[in-house]
């Protein structure tokens, strides 16, 4: 039972991370060419603030979970990682979901020093919607793949 509740919480976390980053690349990026400049840094400005607001408590259940889940179930497969490909898959994931904890910790620390451009911004986002893609990828394939 402790196992299905980190499972719902990482699942819903998921989704609320991986949805702001869809919507940050793939619908708020291009909304440049049909609204004025102002509009558009407000937009972005009320979008920023609240996904600094939330994310850090979206990224501590889900890394939680994630940790809990580990902890319960896959534990010994991670003990001989290259033994599986099931193994291989979720070791390879978790570096993936490090690397966006990484991504996101050096981003706020960043934030905080005032020194963060556009620029850096949009490297970073499609940064994190790359690795997303390949996390919910190798996370529905660990449970299809084998070798």
């Amino acid at each position: 039972m402790l196992y299905l509740l980190f499972l719902l919480a990482h699942l819903f976390a998921a989704l609320i991370f991986i949805g702001t980053v869809f919507f940050e690349v793939l619908i708020l990026a291009h909304l440049h060419r049909h609204l004025p400049a102002r509009v558009m840094v407000q937009v972005e400005q009320g979008v920023g603030q609240r996904a600094r607001a939330l994310m850090p408590w979206v990224l501590l259940v889900l890394f939680g979970a994630g940790i809990g889940m580990v902890w319960l179930r896959y534990r010994p497969i991670l003990a001989a990682p290259l033994a599986s490909a099931f193994g291989a898959l979720l070791s390879l994931k978790l570096i993936l979901a490090a690397s966006v904890l990484l991504h996101f910790v050096l981003t706020m620390l960043r934030m905080r020093r005032g020194r963060v451009s556009a620029r850096y911004l949009r490297f970073i986002h499609l940064s994190l919607f790359a690795h997303m893609v390949a996390i919910v990828l190798l996370a529905k394939s660990m449970f299809y793949l084998s070798w």
